[in-house]
């Protein structure tokens, strides 16, 4: 992540992990790029309330990305799996939680545990009541609320990911990298060189290379608007408008799975 004394917001291929990240994952992504967050971080005297105040049940170290960072959100993000121990009918399976594929990472937020496992492309999310035990029969769980049959839609699509997929049915099934993808990598990476005091000249250049610059920087070009979007878009993500992202958890328009 870039500090206002390094340049390395430059390069866009360290961006690359971002075509990749889900709706949590992109929030996280935003909000440690918040000076006012990294302050609290750092000097903060009381930590739980720091915390709440950026949606968050604990601070998470800001200089960790989300390929490594943690973050336990008070607000659920719409593709967490809730697994409970009660309803379970007679095709219920059992649930076993070393079975899942990928790089899997467990955390205690005072009342179940969270499960994340990283795979190929896509980030799966669970929470385990703790009645549950490992290898007992389970059921899912979709909280009520508004647009409930999205709910029960995305949770069904979250589902087909605990019952472990082979190689193959994982590569086949992860969602490329649409212009959304490509939109968020584009932001942080501007995001990153606003904090680090580069011009909106500089920006383009890294953004989209010297020669297009040269050709099309000029007052009222397409290119300085695209800039100049990028760089608003960024700083309402990071002060605040990160939390939409924990609801806004879908591929993008016209991808399969």
């Amino acid at each position: 992540m870039a500090e206002s004394n390094t340049i390395r917001w430059h390069p866009t291929a360290a961006y690359l992990y971002v075509l990749h990240l889900d709706g949590p994952a992109l929030a996280w992504e935003y909000l440690r790029r918040n000076p006012a967050y990294r302050h609290d971080w750092l000097r903060s005297d009381n930590l739980i309330n720091a915390a709440r105040r950026w949606g968050l049940r604990l601070l998470e170290d800001p200089d960790r990305d989300a390929r490594d960072a943690q973050p336990d959100w008070l607000s659920d993000p719409e593709s967490l799996i809730h697994l409970s121990s009660e309803g379970v009918t007679d095709e219920a399976k059992p649930f076993h939680v070393w079975e899942l594929p990928g790089y899997r990472h467990l955390t205690h937020d005072g009342e179940r545990l969270v499960l994340t496992s990283q795979l190929p492309r896509h980030t799966l999310r669970i929470a385990i009541p703790m009645t549950l035990d490992d290898g007992q029969l389970f059921a899912i769980a979709v909280p009520s609320g508004a647009d409930l049959q999205r709910r029960w839609r995305t949770a069904a699509t979250e589902l087909r990911w605990v019952e472990p997929p082979d190689s193959e049915d994982i590569a086949v099934s992860a969602v490329r990298p649409g212009r959304s993808a490509l939109l968020q990598l584009r932001t942080l990476q501007t995001l990153d060189g606003v904090l680090a005091g580069a011009s909106h000249r500089e920006l383009a250049e890294a953004l989209f290379g010297a020669e297009a610059v040269a050709k099309r920087w000029y007052d009222g070009s397409d290119l300085r608007a695209q800039v100049r979007r990028l760089v608003r878009r960024g700083r309402v993500l990071m002060l605040g408008g990160y939390r939409r992202l924990l609801r806004d958890d879908r591929p993008e328009k016209g991808r399969s799975r």
